[in-house]
């Protein structure tokens, strides 16, 4: 029984540091690529909207977001996701609704503009 009791204590202190270790990742990220300032915050408020909740990004917001670049983008969705605000939110569906939020920016902003 004590055995089944130190493999609990492991198994939590395990998960307990890997969420803390996560953390840690992400937010050195965001400090060693200064992505808390390649963003205005009209368009991070609609980004979070795109992607979190129900809404969609302006064709200028998307350029703000490509330039942000894809490795910030994901490390504030995940750190977003380690949120305990956030965790009634499936990490799946998330992920998923960032992933088409950033491919469909990509498109909009390689796209060529109409003739004039």
């Amino acid at each position: 029984m004590e055995s089944l009791n130190i493999y609990s204590v492991q198994v939590i202190l395990f998960l307990t540091c890997g969420a803390a270790m996560a953390t840690m990742e992400n937010d050195q990220i965001i400090k060693e690529n200064n992505c808390e300032t390649k963003m205005g915050l009209p368009c991070v408020l609609e980004a979070f909207t795109s992607i979190f909740e129900i809404g969609s990004i302006s064709n200028k917001c998307c350029g703000e977001l490509v330039v942000l670049g894809k490795v910030c983008h994901s490390a504030f969705v995940k750190r977003t996701l380690e949120n305990p605000l956030f965790k009634d939110l499936s990490p799946t569906t998330i992920i998923a609704k960032s992933i088409q939020t950033w491919n469909n920016c990509l498109a909009l902003i390689d796209s060529p503009s109409p003739s004039a």
